[in-house]
């Protein structure tokens, strides 16, 4: 059947295609078929049909009788080949009189492509090889009211996927692989979470001051209470709170929120993995990071190896992966060791010989940072952690045992981006209330995306936390490596997107 044109009662032509479809859905009600029914009766999916008979010869029917349901995908001959389309995979429905009433097969005329049917039949491979259904009974179960893509142009304007994601994941099945093993590596994270004793919590969306990381917040209001409230930016400082209480082990996978630029690795919304572990420090959670990207690596991976395909690059995340100092990937792609240079003013002239911009008065550690995002970032290909940051861009970790220039901090860096970031954490209420102070400086000199103070965060410190190891994960940047994927919109369902003209 064509789904871009009819013929009506009266032999004109309907070349709307949404038309075409109302006037069958018109015709089978007049046929007496309710075209949005209740509830149909599934008993077998397609792939696991195609596994259950794949021994079947060619030309071989069984006395299976099983009961699908699915969507029309293509439509031949009137119906009597029907591709069949269902959340596992696809199956051949065949349509014939020898086996369906006359009035199944009148209405078998009025079903389009993208209509989602449900079909009871035999069992049987074509002489062609094609696993097959032969109907003895078919089902409207739900009436699309709009045509699908045409098959041979697809889906592949990237704004029409990622606003209308539900066409994009009909018709392009790579687009619902990722989704699925998206699905599959949260679950292996939280699996080994909780195997490894952490408990998973929930942390308040709404805070009073946006805090655990630097970064611009979006700020609502609450009538009722007549506050002003910031959507988190990180759950970093309410975990630490239940370390506080006595939770050894606490983890959440928790939507977060910041109110800065859209790009391939950014989204104003997005997914975070933040755990803490008492008694653990950096080093422990190094170890955890590459436990838990490796394994999920090998659960999306067709051959259950640690390593996948990204780009152009084949990408190993079995265990043990590099570490290495911020100063030493500083000086191994510019020649210059900044531990030998901490006089700012003598960082910040290093820094424009470099061809580096930093502000005039920008720290040390402000300059080491922008050394190694311009000179060695990009070259982080394999999983490497990144470790022992400037004290002075660093306010939520300990200070380094060897270096009080540095803190014991990493961050993970898999194909030149960011993944993870994680420290031992600060327990110190003292030196916390300091860090604090000078983040407040820097918002007052002008920088936005400083930390504000948070008197009560510094109060549950003075109770007494144990030394801890946090990490935070960014599970899209996780996902798009592990799926190949080249934006972020990939992989989350609905991206935030400008409102359509």
């Amino acid at each position: 059947m064509d789904n871009t044109a009819q013929k009506n009662d009266d032999n004109t032509t309907v070349s709307d295609p949404v038309q075409a479809k109302r006037d069958n859905m018109n015709k089978l009600v007049e046929l007496g078929v309710e075209p949005f029914p209740y509830t149909f009766d599934v008993t077998a999916k397609a792939a696991d049909l195609q596994e259950k008979y794949a021994h079947l010869e060619d030309g071989e029917v069984t006395e299976d009788v099983v009961r699908v349901a699915g969507r029309i995908m293509a439509n031949r001959n009137t119906g009597m080949f029907i591709d069949l389309k269902d959340v596992s995979g696809r199956i051949q429905i065949f349509s014939h009189k020898k086996n369906l009433s006359p009035e199944d097969l009148e209405r078998l005329k009025h079903y389009d492509i993208g209509d989602i049917i449900g079909i009871e039949g035999i069992v049987r491979r074509t002489p062609r090889s094609e696993l097959t259904i032969n109907a003895t009974s078919i089902e409207m179960l739900t009436k699309s009211l709009k045509p699908l893509p045409e098959k041979r142009h697809g889906l592949k304007d990237l704004e029409t996927r990622y606003r209308q994601r539900y066409i994009d994941l009909i018709i392009n099945d790579d687009s619902r692989a990722v989704f699925e093993k998206r699905s599959k590596i949260i679950h292996h994270i939280r699996d080994t979470l909780v195997e490894e004793g952490f408990l998973e919590v929930e942390t308040p969306v709404f805070h009073a001051i946006p805090g655990g990381t630097s970064a611009k917040p979006f700020l609502t209001h609450h009538n009722t209470l007549d506050i002003p409230l910031y959507l988190r930016i990180a759950v970093e400082l309410y975990l630490k709170r239940l370390v506080v209480g006595g939770f050894d082990r606490v983890f959440e996978i928790a939507r977060t929120f910041r109110n800065e630029g859209i790009s391939t690795r950014h989204n104003p919304e997005f997914t975070m993995l933040e755990c803490y572990q008492a008694y653990a420090d950096y080093n422990d959670m190094m170890d955890l990071t590459e436990k838990l990207v490796a394994g999920a690596a090998a659960k999306v991976s067709e051959d259950g190896s640690a390593k996948l395909q990204y780009g152009e690059h084949e990408i190993d995340f079995g265990s043990p992966w590099a570490r290495k100092s911020m100063t030493e990937l500083v000086k191994e792609h510019t020649g210059v060791d900044l531990l030998e240079h901490t006089d700012p003013a003598e960082a910040r002239k290093i820094a424009k010989e470099h061809d580096v911009h930093v502000d005039d008065n920008a720290s040390w550690g402000k300059v080491v940072e922008a050394m190694f995002e311009e000179k060695a970032e990009e070259h982080l290909i394999q999983p490497t952690h990144v470790i022992d940051y400037p004290k002075d861009i660093s306010p939520l970790a300990k200070v380094h045992r060897d270096n009080p220039l540095l803190t014991e901090r990493f961050e993970t860096f898999i194909n030149g981006w960011e993944i993870a970031n994680a420290f031992s954490e600060l327990n110190n209420p003292d030196d916390q209330r300091a860090r604090f102070e000078d983040q407040m400086a820097e918002r007052e000199a002008g920088d936005d995306e400083a930390q504000m103070m948070d008197l009560d965060f510094v109060e549950a410190l003075e109770y007494g936390m144990p030394p801890t190891g946090g990490l935070g994960i960014g599970i899209d940047r996780v996902v798009m490596l592990l799926t190949n994927s080249p934006s972020i919109r990939d992989v989350i369902a609905f991206p935030t997107l400008r409102p359509s003209a």
